[in-house]
């Protein structure tokens, strides 16, 4: 059996002992990269990455002879995804050396000064700018053309992600500016800013779908897409700091190159600046390291690089990295702590979080008092896949626990010290209900593995108070009931006003029916919805007026806007179409327990025992059915049409592109599918047709690659019959 060397300190190491770590460490190191860079699901911090490679360095320099073809100091990023093709870049793109301390940076200068015999009088200006926690991107341009977009792959080779790079706002197709280049290749991170991160969090919960992890992930995940539409629904973002091959240099420096890329039409980061000396280099590290939490986007240090690009070439290359640059590297702080007490925190879907709340202690330069602690399993000391966490030590209120700030803000707990856990201290106990609506708990089962999800629910989606301001948003918004004049701003305002339901001041609502007795309620009201902030006789008019206008509901919108979980729009009108009417499918709703009629609604395509169990805890839970038993004395929603069996699309699959001009994107998704045909938002070989309006631009191309059938709307008309 293979001795473990992990813990050996290097110095304490003989050549046996060595030679075996430095096998561990590349097989160890390959492993996370592939999870990092090819996966972009690390398993493991930045800060313990980097201790596996600075290990591999330090018993490298120590045993020189042993220096493996594998080693880490040799490779970078992981090895190109064969689902893409692949681009060879003209100039490998290339990491950059680690700094962990002042010392580090220190003797990163002295070394560039012995090198290019510089005596420390004489001035070598240093450029600072903020590391950006993204994925590594290369642009290349001819004629001032977009060309190609690559990932860095492996250094040498990347993945062509030419069509997703296109649509990101911050690439231009075309450079702006005089005297481009023949050949400009434009090198740097795209990101997702912490706003859209959550803004994409809140749409994934609406539509009943997993969130995401952090923004790196998120971000790296979306740009390497096979289906570019799927990327230009991710609200992703470019930064330009680096080149590769370049026909001519239009600057001397580093800086002059940037404000270069930003002259031709690139987002430059407007925190980047130069440095006389090493001092102000570090005082500005700081600076950078406490503003952190500010900023809009995920950094995990700051890079520094030698300003003079002449320099630059004098230093050239070591190994894997340039001796001109280096990244200073943030720590992984870490302090102790008591835990006070656990809190459940409902979520706008329902999901109950368990929270630590801290005896306040500062880490990173940042009070903290609150800590996350994900889900039950991870309180018993498990983690997601069942996986054993801090040894498999459970939390206890009075626990004294250590807390991290790592590669991003939230605080999370590594560890906890029993020789110090109070006496007497209660172990946590799972739950059943709800905290705030008393609702029951449950956990969703993966109909796939058969795995119960880690996170528990709350049930009482229509009536919980943690979640019906949210709930009562989507029911009214554009997929769902649409209500013209009663946006996020209108529905939080009437739920404020909820204490007044039954007394004469201004109207409000607690949950979805109430919205349909509001004009009967405003009539008989001491203070009136025109009187209050914000509204007019006007305004209130439309409004009663609006929520008439859709008491006749398509039957899917009424089942999309209810927010059942895993309930989406088309999961809605697959339950439609099933049911035809709201009377069978109330009868059947209540009947789910009933085999037969679970396995009739299993057997339809596209509902599985996810969406069914889904709608069995939303069914049963009573207080949801007081609120749809009341909807329904206030709307009749209208039963679904036929579809035409014998259309001349019924079973194709039609993807609609471009300005449509007759008709709303919706109207034409509805007519299509009233004609049988599926609607689909991106092109493959199993689209049958494409309608294309003016300005169609990547799908149609696409399409007329891919020999799919086309046509404009003049011609879908005559297809349809319709012209």
């Amino acid at each position: 059996m293979t001795q473990d060397n992990s813990k050996i300190a290097i110095e304490a190491l003989n050549i046996e002992d060595a030679e075996q770590e430095l096998e561990r460490l590349a097989l160890e190191v390959t492993r996370h990269d592939e999870f990092y860079h090819g996966n972009d699901k690390p398993e493991i911090s930045d800060a313990e990455y980097d201790a596996l490679r600075r290990r591999n360095l330090g018993i490298e320099q120590r045993f020189p002879s042993l220096i493996r073809e594998d080693s880490p100091s040799k490779k970078v990023g992981f090895v190109a995804l064969d689902k893409f093709e692949k681009i060879t870049h003209a100039i490998p793109m290339l990491s950059l050396e680690n700094a962990f301390n002042d010392e580090d940076v220190h003797d990163f200068a002295k070394r560039m000064r012995r090198f290019l015999n510089l005596s420390v009088t004489e001035k070598m200006p240093l450029t600072a700018e903020p590391k950006i926690d993204g994925l590594s991107l290369s642009l290349r341009y001819e004629r001032g053309r977009l060309v190609s977009a690559a990932t860095r792959g492996d250094g040498a080779t990347g993945e062509n992600v030419t069509e997703n790079a296109k649509t990101i706002s911050d690439v231009p197709t075309v450079l702006a500016g005089d005297n481009i280049p023949d050949v400009v290749e434009i090198r740097g991170e795209v990101y997702m800013s912490h706003a859209a991160f959550q803004d994409l969090n809140k749409r994934m919960e609406l539509e009943g779908k997993p969130t995401y992890v952090n923004p790196r992930n998120t971000a790296a995940g979306s740009l390497r897409q096979l289906d570019s539409g799927i990327t230009a629904t991710r609200p992703l973002n470019f930064f330009a700091y680096a080149w590769g091959e370049m026909r001519a240099m239009p600057a001397g420096t580093q800086m002059g190159m940037v404000e270069w890329m930003k002259a031709c039409g690139f987002r430059i980061n407007p925190l980047m600046q130069s440095f006389e000396n090493i001092d102000e280099l570090l005082k500005y590290y700081r600076k950078i390291e406490k503003d952190r939490p500010e900023l809009e986007y995920d950094i995990d240090g700051v890079v520094y690089k030698v300003d003079n690009l002449g320099l630059q070439g004098r230093l050239g290359l070591k190994s894997r990295v340039p001796r001109w640059a280096i990244a200073h590297k943030f720590p992984a702080e870490k302090a102790w702590t008591i835990l006070r007490d656990i809190e459940i925190q409902v979520g706008r879907t329902g999901a109950l979080t368990p929270v630590a709340r801290l005896e306040p202690v500062t880490v990173g330069g940042v009070v903290v008092t609150n800590a996350t602690l994900h889900n039950e399993d991870y309180v018993k000391g498990l983690g997601s896949k069942g996986e054993v966490l801090r040894d498999g030590k459970d939390l206890r209120i009075g626990d004294h626990v250590m807390l991290q700030r790592a590669g991003d803000v939230i605080p999370q707990i590594l560890d906890v010290d029993l020789s110090k856990r109070p006496e007497g201290g209660e172990e946590y106990m799972p739950l059943t209900k709800c905290p705030v609506c008393g609702s029951h708990a449950v956990r969703d089962v993966n109909e796939k593995t058969g795995k119960a999800d880690s996170v528990k629910r709350c049930t009482g989606g229509l009536i919980c108070p943690a979640q019906v301001v949210e709930r009562l948003k989507h029911f009214v918004s554009r997929g769902a009931l649409d209500i013209d004049g009663l946006g996020d701003k209108q529905v939080e305002a009437l739920y404020e006003n909820r204490s007044n339901l039954d007394s004469e001041g201004p109207v409000g609502i607690l949950n979805a029916a109430n919205i349909f007795t509001l004009r009967e309620r405003d009539a008989g009201a001491f203070k009136k919805l025109k009187d209050m902030d914000g509204w007019g006789s006007t305004s209130a008019t439309k409004l009663f007026d609006a929520i008439d206008a859709v008491r006749n509901i398509d039957m899917y919108r009424y089942i999309f806007g209810l927010g059942i979980r895993h309930v989406g729009e088309q999961t809605a009108k697959d339950i439609s179409k099933t049911y035809g009417d709201i009377e069978t499918l109330n009868i059947a709703m209540l009947n789910l327990n009933d085999q037969q009629v679970y396995d009739e609604l299993l057997s339809v395509d596209g509902i599985g025992t996810t969406v069914i169990e889904a709608l069995k805890e939303f069914f049963s839970e009573p207080r949801n059915l007081d609120v749809w038993n009341r909807l329904l004395l206030q709307v009749n929603p209208k039963p679904v049409e036929q579809v035409a069996s014998d259309s001349p699309v019924a079973g194709k699959t039609v993807v609609f592109t471009g300005s449509l001009e007759q008709m709303t994107r919706d109207e034409a998704k509805a007519m299509a599918e009233r004609l049988g045909a599926k609607v689909s938002g991106s092109v493959s070989k199993k689209t049958d047709l494409v309608v294309a309006g003016p300005g169609a631009g990547s799908k149609l191309k696409t399409a007329e690659d891919l020999g799919v059938e086309t046509t404009d709307e003049n011609g879908w008309f005559v297809l349809i019959g319709r012209a």
